[in-house]
């Protein structure tokens, strides 16, 4: 059955600065702590890193022609801090009207530009002062904020200030997994706030800027699933996670406070930890956190399956995604008695399960509990799978095409049952450095050779331009 969707959705493709634009230190950009971590022995595998990664800041015009063919109705795409203002100092001109070219070559092709502020690539400089464990981020990321209003705001209407703050604090600080990789649940607890902080106070001096401005922010979400709803262990456990991944960030943005049972927990597991972020919280804090948003990203990969009992081969699926390169910890520090269950799902090459109808029951949960008239979009939703090049040179990637279908069909569930959803994108656009995998995985529906930085439309990609053209799936 075809099923179409409402007039006006939106349908987009999303990248991050530091995983496809290169020049690293070209045009007066200085080192982000990406630079500097991946190039910490075994952070990263086969000690890869951004410097060049897909050169989009050489190939930005043939790109957005590519995203103009792909029938893209907008692009989401990240600034560089340490492109747009290098160690978190002056404004950088050339910087700037990189992002003010790209800009308008999108405008040029009719594709809405969709903006976020951060995606994980704090300057270097503010990580030796601190990093987001420090206050005094907030005020240099409010600054940045300004910055790029300054240039852009005549042409962007749509604002994301923070790009999963779950990873930018305890998958980064407390985990050691991504960027800056401390091992610290204090350090952690303290990213998290100061994140949220700055996002509400930039959402309060953008607004004051330009009153007709989209504002929002996007988290990473999950489902997280008793395995027995009949058992108390396997429902707290699916309580911890739920608590740690979404409502730590959920509850102080609409509801203006954080959830009293996760800092009882984690009070059991580190009390300093808890008073030292406590300390961190001043007052009015969350009365800027909790600022009223225009719009809310979810990003959402898959669900989890969790139980309070030990389960044969259940580990985090969020700690390594399956690299053991170096010394890491559990981005969830209350995570006691909490095991990860197979439940036979298909698997991408990440490891992670394929399941479209949890973002259905996502974007319901959200929606009713938290942000009833608040416009919803799917920022990120995609798969890494091994693919492989034909003889003709093309990359038959069935999955992938199958896992857009489904996910798309899982959006239009949520519609009919209410839920405001105005657009999805597609992670990724292109393939690109993914991070603590660097160039292993493969994300994007149009493949991208490292070596000539010629570009390829995966089957997926072909399939995803049909969906656009017929707005039905």
């Amino acid at each position: 059955m075809t099923r179409s969707f409402p007039d006006g959705f939106l349908f987009g493709a999303a990248t991050a600065a530091y995983q496809i634009e290169g020049a690293a230190f070209e045009d007066g950009r200085t080192a982000s702590i990406w630079d500097a971590f991946a190039r910490v022995p075994g952070a990263v595998i086969n000690a890869e890193n951004g410097d060049v990664a897909c050169d989009h800041y050489h190939h930005y015009a043939d790109d957005v022609a590519l995203m103009k063919d792909l029938g893209l109705q907008a692009y989401r795409f990240s600034t560089s801090w340490s492109r747009v203002r290098p160690d978190a100092g002056p404004v950088n001109p050339k910087g700037v009207d990189f992002y003010s070219r790209l800009v308008d070559e999108l405008l040029a092709a009719d594709i809405v530009p969709w903006l976020t502020l951060h995606h994980w690539d704090m300057p270097q400089a503010l990580e030796e002062r601190g990093g987001w464990a420090s206050r005094e981020v907030v005020d240099r990321f409010t600054e940045y904020a300004l910055t790029m209003h300054d240039a852009l705001g005549d042409r962007v209407q749509h604002w994301t200030t923070l790009n999963e703050p779950w990873c930018s604090s305890f998958l980064s600080y407390t985990a050691g997994v991504h960027a800056p990789g401390r091992t610290s649940i204090r350090d952690g607890l303290l990213a998290s706030h100061h994140l949220l902080l700055a996002h509400g106070r930039a959402v309060q001096a953008l607004r004051e800027r330009d009153a007709g401005l989209d504002l929002g922010i996007t988290l990473n979400l999950t489902v997280a699933d008793p395995a027995d709803p009949t058992d108390p262990r396997d429902v707290d456990a699916a309580r911890r996670i739920d608590g740690q991944f979404n409502r730590w960030f959920l509850d102080p943005l609409f509801r203006g406070a954080y959830p009293a049972d996760i800092v009882r927990d984690l009070r059991e597991v580190d009390a300093d930890a808890v008073s030292a972020w406590q300390e961190a919280v001043h007052d009015g804090d969350l009365e800027a956190i909790s600022t009223p948003l225009d719009a809310l990203g979810v990003n959402y990969y898959h669900g989890e399956l969790l139980s309070g009992h030990p389960q044969p081969g259940g580990g985090d699926p969020h700690q390594t995604d399956g690299l053991d390169l170096r010394e890491t910890a559990s981005p969830f520090p209350a995570d006691a008695d909490v095991h990860w269950v197979e439940r036979g799902l298909p698997r991408t090459a990440m490891g992670w399960e394929v399941q479209p109808e949890g973002l259905t029951r996502l974007l319901v949960r959200v929606a009713e509990e938290y942000a009833p008239g608040v416009t919803l979009y799917v920022t990120e939703n995609g798969v890494a799978y091994d693919d492989t090049v034909d003889a003709e040179g093309q990359v038959p990637d069935a999955d992938r095409a199958e896992f857009v279908r489904a996910h798309l069909a899982a959006v239009v569930d949520a519609i009919a049952q209410g839920v405001d959803v105005r657009g999805y994108f597609y992670w990724s656009l292109m393939d690109n450095f993914e991070w603590s995998w660097g160039y292993a995985k493969r994300f994007g529906i149009v493949r991208v050779d490292y070596e000539t930085q010629q570009r390829t439309v995966k089957q997926s990609g072909r399939e995803y331009a049909r969906i656009i053209a017929a707005r039905a799936v």
